[in-house]
């Protein structure tokens, strides 16, 4: 409890300075090195970087992270960055496009969205049949009528998570197979297609027809066809400790791990599943993730390398149910893709303080990496950050954009 507190007491000294605000340690990072700017409109570049600098600054003056990084570019590369504070509240050092973020459940569009926009794309899944002939001894009350569109959508009328707390959470063991067989055997809560709950038992359930389907683990999968074909090599399970240095820690510990969370997945389930899960647990970069961002706005293929078609593309980011998509999220005016995004845009969150949101309209996208959970994942300051991130990186681009010509990655 004591370095817990001693962790702690750098964000309660702010707390009482409001995000809005620009504060002497906010003013002390806006003269980091501007990234190249695109060559057809610099000013289009310094904007978009003074709108990172501003609203990152004025957060992480807030305490609403430790570090963050943010990235801003087009179908054609990145058009502004930047790094702000350290990649811990103690002495480290600052973001920047190679640090390592837990990426959470970004994981699920990252990583398993794409593997199912592949296997639909090939005939190798149908999104309209029973998830039961995939896994059929996933067996239960109402089972035999969830689809894979009510996994990717959120309806299938599985719990969101099983509660810290309760009877299921607290049998949680270290043995992989145990929890498997927990996650497995979780009886749906309502009928399929009737709500739309968002579920991480869902999308552990996709990652098992994933498995079974292709005859890979999910990580050996998702490298194989998607992260080495794009030369996302700094995005994987279970990073060696080797590139601990590089990689930001998220929450301290105190119940299970007591330990800071560092170079291990921060979801619990995820990690006692082995670190490797459809629901959390991809660690990545903002230079990576930039390069992923691109390749949905080119149409699936980026630098020879084909990984998804467009009209899977479409198919899959197109509004289903309220504000999902097939696995995506979408803008509805009160989640993370603020006020100023079109209606073809999709995206996601992280719970550790990671988001992605794509523009096709635009043509932009918006990467923000933070760990806001560090060292405690009361911090919920990340929210409006993410807004005021969207809609002013949105102003500013309808306002001097769009270029397309910046620097490649």
């Amino acid at each position: 409890m004591k370095h817990l507190m001693h962790r702690l007491r750098p964000m309660l000294l702010s707390l009482s300075a409001g995000w809005i605000l620009p504060t002497i340690a906010a003013c002390q990072h806006a003269h980091s090195p501007v990234p190249e700017p695109a060559r057809s409109s610099p000013t289009l570049s310094n904007a978009l970087h003074a709108d990172l600098v501003g609203i990152l600054d004025r957060a992480r003056a807030d305490s609403a992270f430790p570090g963050a990084f943010a990235v801003v570019g087009t179908h054609s590369g990145v058009l502004a960055e930047y790094g702000v504070g350290q990649l811990d509240w103690a002495p480290s050092p600052r973001p920047d496009e190679h640090t390592l973020w837990d990426l959470a459940s970004l994981t699920k569009v990252i990583g398993l969205t794409t593997a199912m926009m592949q296997l639909v794309e090939t005939h190798k899944v149908e999104l309209d049949a029973p998830v039961q002939r995939y896994l059929p001894t996933w067996t239960g009350h109402n089972k035999d009528k969830v689809t894979i569109r009510h996994l990717l959508t959120h309806t299938s009328g599985l719990p969101a998570d099983q509660p810290r707390g309760s009877k299921s959470y607290d049998m949680i063991t270290h043995d992989p197979d145990s929890i498997a067989k927990l996650m497995f055997a979780t009886p749906l809560d309502t009928t399929p297609g009737a709500h739309v709950v968002y579920s991480d038992i869902g999308a552990y359930m996709l990652g098992r027809v994933v498995e079974q389907v292709t005859g890979q683990s999910l990580d050996v999968y998702l490298h194989d066809h998607v992260f080495k074909p794009l030369a996302m090599n700094e995005t994987m399970y279970r990073p060696p400790a080797s590139l601990i240095p590089r990689i930001a820690p998220t929450e301290y510990d105190s119940v299970q791990r007591k330990r800071l969370v560092r170079g291990m997945v921060h979801d619990e389930r995820a990690y006692y599943l082995g670190g490797v899960s459809a629901h959390a647990g991809l660690f990545s970069s903002g230079h990576d993730l930039a390069r992923f961002a691109r390749m949905y706005l080119n149409g699936g293929a980026l630098d020879g390398a084909r990984i998804v078609s467009e009209p899977t593309i479409k198919l899959f980011t197109t509004r289903q149910v309220q504000d999902r998509a097939l696995g995506w999220q979408k803008p509805d005016g009160s989640n993370s893709a603020g006020h100023k995004l079109s209606n073809e845009a999709f995206g996601h969150t992280g719970f550790t303080g990671t988001s992605i949101w794509m523009d096709p309209q635009r043509d932009l996208f918006i990467i923000l990496l933070s760990n806001r959970v560090d060292p405690t994942r009361n911090n919920t300051r990340i929210g409006r950050v993410r807004v005021a991130l969207a809609d002013s990186v949105a102003t500013t681009f309808d306002r001097l954009g769009p270029a397309h010509a910046s620097t490649s990655r």
